[in-house]
């Protein structure tokens, strides 16, 4: 599999890694026990079984609007084999700019993810997999502010990032 990433700032990057933790802490499943050295909150932008090799230039083209505000809105519980629960994320050009210029620069991609196709692509990044469904209401607890509300997080996206899941190693994409 290969993905392509948008990462947070250092400070929303923080605040996501800090509801990991507490969901951990409370017993519940958390993107916090996943160890790997990758292991980052981020959007999933594009994934597929392989991607162009002119692809990886033209990706270089759509980082170049990096950064923009992002805002990371409510929990979504999201279905498939496994549960698993994320915060959406509010979706505004920016964002939509990027995911069609993605889109356009792996025109050609082998196996790619109807999850991450244009129209059908739900921005969201994971807080846990896995989740059983009899959890869901002690993970919002965890999530909920002192007004019973989970708070909305605003950061900036910072960065493009390639994941290549076969050589296991993660990479940024830095515009020229």
């Amino acid at each position: 599999m290969q993905s392509v990433e948008l990462l947070l700032d250092p400070a929303t990057d923080a605040a996501v890694r800090a509801e990991w933790a507490a969901l951990a802490s409370a017993g519940l499943p958390s993107q916090a026990h996943h160890r790997g050295e990758s292991n980052a909150p981020h959007v999933s932008v594009a994934v597929a079984d392989g991607f162009p090799e002119a692809g990886e230039d033209a990706l270089v083209t759509s980082a170049r609007d990096l950064p923009f505000p992002v805002r990371l809105g409510p929990p979504v519980l999201l279905g498939g084999r496994r549960l698993v629960l994320a915060r959406l994320v509010v979706v505004d050009r920016s964002l939509l700019d990027l995911h069609a210029a993605v889109a356009t620069a792996l025109t050609g991609a082998t196996g790619p993810s109807p999850h991450t196709a244009p129209g059908r692509w739900v921005p969201h990044v994971t807080l846990a997999r896995g989740i059983p469904a009899d959890a869901l209401t002690s993970a919002l607890g965890v999530l909920r502010g002192d007004d019973g509300a989970v708070p909305e997080l605003t950061g900036r996206a910072v960065e493009l990032r390639r994941w290549d899941s076969e050589a296991r190693r993660a990479w940024a994409v830095q515009p020229s």
